[in-house]
């Protein structure tokens, strides 16, 4: 079971998407849930995501900035996985 940041609801893992911090500092989706890295995760719904951005989680989660591409980035991969 893991939490999801957006909404605090606790899913098993794969029903929710990692966002990972990987080593290099880069921040992207994993799909995978396999990548090294500091991860959280968020429901599949844009809705998790800005509530996640908006209340800075992901920010404060991954101890780094999301930019304004980044999260841009983030919305389109969620819409193309159709997830």
């Amino acid at each position: 079971m893991r939490t999801c940041v957006g909404c605090r609801s606790s899913l098993p893992k794969k029903e929710l998407i990692r966002v990972v911090r990987d080593p290099d500092g880069k921040v992207e989706l994993d799909l995978t849930g396999k990548r090294s890295g500091r991860g959280v995760y968020v429901c599949p719904n844009e809705e998790c995501l800005d509530t996640a951005v908006k209340e800075k989680q992901l920010e404060r989660a991954l101890a780094t900035k999301i930019s304004p591409q980044l999260l841009m980035e983030l919305k389109r991969v969620l819409h193309e996985q159709d997830i």
